[in-house]
């Protein structure tokens, strides 16, 4: 193999003949130069492109855990609503169970149920065998479950009120009605319509019952709930007491010793208002007792063996 070389500056040439081993090196040189160079600029290239690569999806990891951790805060601030509405409305369904026990405990003292039967302050007795396999509440069907017991509460609450307000009035008329005897013990001593007058001995009406126990001080009770609208002296009557039943019905307690109600007071249904005395027009300590209907006087012998409601 020969080399020339060329000189610039004078254009003269010099001839090199390679034999042997220097051939077969410059021959490797010249070939394996560019493979070289080639190699070398594709690793460099790889390299770069590597490290785009490396950056590119460092850069998407990061959108995506931002883009999770949005996420992450959007349900956990939906969960904190749907746990603070479900608050409420646990604390609204207290409430009713609340008024719920309060009108069962009403009702229980107006109907006079045995001690015990329905008492609402105790867990309702209740079991069974188990059912076999059992499975969770899903979310759907746990609000499910909630606003159907929501409808049952307010159902329940409604029937309960209505039933009150029945009860309620029945109490009322069963208090305001008239029935049973002014005095717990004693005898009639004069009944009602004409009789011999105790003070001139003519015959003349008696608007009224007198009962007695032969002695003062026993206690005069109401035979009805109602308004007192007199409590003091009254000409012929000495110490009495008038009671308004309501529905045209009156009542009066004549003669007593003591008066222990005033006017306007509202009584119940048995309750002590005086005491037996002998207090104007009387002749000995006993109640003078007159029932009035619509104005008029009538006689008690009908109210006072009636059978109290």
């Amino acid at each position: 193999m020969k080399v020339i070389l060329v000189d610039q500056r004078d254009g003269q040439t010099r001839t090199i003949i390679l034999r042997g081993w220097l051939k077969g090196l410059l021959s490797v040189c010249l070939v394996g130069a560019p493979a070289a160079l080639f190699y070398l600029g594709y690793q460099s290239a790889g390299a770069d492109q590597a490290n785009m690569l490396n950056e590119e999806t460092t850069r998407n990891w990061e959108r995506e855990l931002r883009t999770q951790a949005e996420q992450l805060a959007a349900v956990k601030q939906q969960s904190e609503q749907q746990l603070e509405a479900l608050t409420l409305r646990l604390a609204m369904l207290q409430a009713r169970l609340v008024r719920l026990d309060a009108v069962g405990e009403r009702i229980t003292t107006i109907a006079n149920l045995d001690d015990g039967e329905f008492d609402f302050s105790q867990p309702v007795a209740i079991g069974g065998p188990s059912g076999g396999r059992s499975e969770a509440y899903t979310a759907a069907g746990f609000t499910g479950a909630v606003e159907q017991l929501e409808r049952q509460l307010e159902d329940r609450q409604q029937q309960l009120e209505i039933l009150e307000g029945l009860m309620v009035d029945r109490q009322i008329q069963d208090d305001i009605f008239i029935a049973g005897r002014p005095l717990d013990r004693g005898w009639i001593a004069s009944r009602f319509g004409q009789r011999a007058d105790p003070f001139t001995g003519r015959l003349a009406f008696h608007a009224g019952i007198d009962f007695t126990t032969g002695r003062a001080g026993a206690e005069i009770n109401t035979v009805a709930a109602g308004v007192v609208t007199w409590s003091g002296p009254r000409s012929g009557y000495g110490l009495m007491v008038e009671i308004n039943h309501g529905s045209g019905y009156a009542t009066r307690y004549a003669h007593a010793e003591k008066l222990l109600v005033d006017v306007g007071d509202v009584v119940k249904k048995g309750q002590n208002i005086a005491l037996v005395g002998s207090t104007g027009r009387s002749t000995g300590p006993h109640v003078h007792f007159e029932v009035y209907k619509n104005g008029r006087v009538v006689d008690p012998a009908a109210y006072i063996h009636r059978t109290a409601r």
